[in-house]
């Protein structure tokens, strides 16, 4: 922290003054609560509620630390705090079911706090700095938070705080009212947990790569023509499936096949594939023909590995696609206008 940030900061009157000198930090601050709790709305209110409780403090900042890490330290206790009246955000993987038949009924769970995605426009990285860019995609994939969603809370916070955020035990364990001790025995524990979700950096992949941009475009193809054979082309040999709130998920590409074959409501040529990008994947946001028009059906994201698709997380909260920022209907000419050609 340096003298002129200390100024600064006693010389805030006005909320105005707070948010010029803090509010650099929401963006990141956002993404830091996204990875506590598993919900990009549950992650902004909890952003209002560090700025809320940084405001009413601010005056008693010392500046032993820097600016950046007082408001982390404020934010992860607002976290932990939440996190202590609330349960984990599973996805159906994570509930300890094995994968289902496609032939069974599906069942929806409408009582259990799934997993949400997080656009990338709210938690990406400086857009001039590419090295954040990437750093920030590799921190939010949704099979890494679906793994922190797993670990207790304060486990979940040694990891985000050492792992991701860089910093140093002593920090950590000032922030958690902890020792240093007690942060390097849960930072091992958190570790052991988390590789054995098998993540790695090559799981990150760019979205401007042209060997990735032909593949999407097949699946949307193949989605959008619910040509079943062509869909099992671009998956992976042990792909998986899910689709919160159904309970249910499936593994291979012909368990797959057969789920979209038996279980999609929407014919050939009734959905329209609308590309956006979540947790640092591609996404889809998926419309289906009915007689309100194109309407709003699923959120797909998915997970890319040796050229074919691994995973599909296919949402079906339709409250996200306001937060993504997507249209609630789409007229006919841009919905044929957007099929892939």
């Amino acid at each position: 922290m340096t003298a002129e940030t200390i100024t600064e900061l006693t010389a805030v009157t006005t909320d105005e003054d707070f948010l010029a000198v803090t509010g650099q930090y929401r963006r990141e601050l956002l993404a830091h609560c996204y990875r506590m709790l598993g919900s990009v709305h549950e992650a902004e209110d909890l952003v209002q509620e560090t700025y809320l409780r940084a405001w009413r403090s601010y005056h008693g900042f010392e500046g032993r630390s820097s600016l950046r890490t007082w408001l982390y330290r404020i934010a992860t206790n607002v976290c932990l705090t939440a996190l202590d009246s609330r349960k984990r955000r599973p996805m159906p993987t994570g509930l300890g079911a094995p994968s289902a038949h496609p032939d069974d009924p599906l069942v929806e769970l409408g009582e259990v706090l799934w997993l949400e995605p997080v656009p990338d426009a709210m938690v990406g990285g400086d857009p001039h700095d590419p090295a954040t860019i990437v750093a920030g995609r590799a921190s939010v994939r949704l099979a890494l938070i679906a793994a922190l969603q797993q670990l207790p809370p304060r486990q979940r916070a040694v990891l985000v705080l050492r792992e991701v955020l860089r910093l140093r035990a002593a920090e950590v364990a000032e922030m958690l009212d902890t020792s240093v001790a007690a942060v390097n025995s849960s930072l091992q524990r958190a570790r052991a947990q988390l590789e054995e979700a098998g993540l790695t950096e090559e799981d990150v992949v760019e979205p401007d790569d042209p060997r990735q941009r032909e593949l999407l475009d097949r699946y949307a193809r193949a989605i959008e023509a619910k040509d079943v054979a062509a869909i099992v082309e671009v998956f992976t040999a042990d792909v998986v499936w899910e689709m919160p709130p159904f309970s249910a998920w499936f593994r291979g590409p012909d368990a797959i096949a057969r789920l979209i074959a038996t279980h999609c409501p929407a014919e050939a040529g009734e959905l329209r594939l609308l590309p956006t990008e979540a947790n640092g994947q591609p996404a889809y946001a998926v419309y289906r023909l009915t007689d309100e028009g194109w309407t709003p059906f699923q959120l797909h994201v998915l997970a890319l590995t040796d050229g074919r698709v691994s995973h599909v997380a296919a949402f079906f909260d339709l409250s996200l696609f306001a937060t993504f920022g997507l249209p609630a209907r789409l007229d006919d000419d841009v919905a044929l206008g957007v099929a892939v050609a």
